[in-house]
């Protein structure tokens, strides 16, 4: 996706856009999971961390470096919220963090009965990637997760998007 300006496109398309990214970026190689969402998102916000923000989401793929956890994809999404939510040594806590952060969960939860990687993964345990349907499946999420986060910081003002109004006389 590279740096955009997010004024130059509607919401569905950006968020298209978004989520079209977060996928090329793990279906070629490039990044996993966790590491795919914040490279996308970093670059949605127009690169207020340097591309070294990615190697934060290094441990995360794959359930936690393989364990099976916590979706690498959701670990990812909430290193990208703390991205605008988060906050720095002696400021408080920010509340939309914590809101933020568990309407992510509940998302996930709610679209794969789950956040852990092993149950969301589960039709192909032992599959280690080995199929490309378990790959696509890793890939979707990825996406989602992505998209989702796009969506939250386009309709909080925090990413403009084409103002696509019809005016009527």
């Amino acid at each position: 996706m590279d740096l955009v300006n997010t004024k130059n496109y509607g919401k569905d398309e950006l968020l298209d856009l978004v989520q079209a990214d977060a996928e090329e970026l793990f279906r070629s190689g490039t990044f996993f999971c966790s590491e795919a969402v914040v490279q996308t998102v970093n670059e949605l916000l127009g690169k207020p961390y340097d591309d070294n923000i990615v190697k934060l989401a290094g441990g995360f793929p794959i359930g936690m470096g393989k364990a099976g956890c916590l979706c690498g994809a959701v670990s990812g999404g909430q290193m990208a919220l703390g991205m605008v939510f988060g906050r720095v040594k002696g400021e408080p806590m920010k509340e939309e963090m914590f809101q933020k952060a568990k309407d992510l969960h509940d998302y996930i939860k709610n679209e794969y009965n789950s956040t852990c990687c092993r149950v969301i993964t589960r039709a192909w345990t032992g599959d280690d990637f080995k199929s490309q349907e378990r790959k696509n499946h890793c890939i979707s999420i990825t996406g989602n997760v992505a998209r989702w986060i796009a969506n939250e910081f386009i309709q909080d003002g925090i990413i403009e998007v084409k103002d696509e109004t019809i005016v009527c006389d």
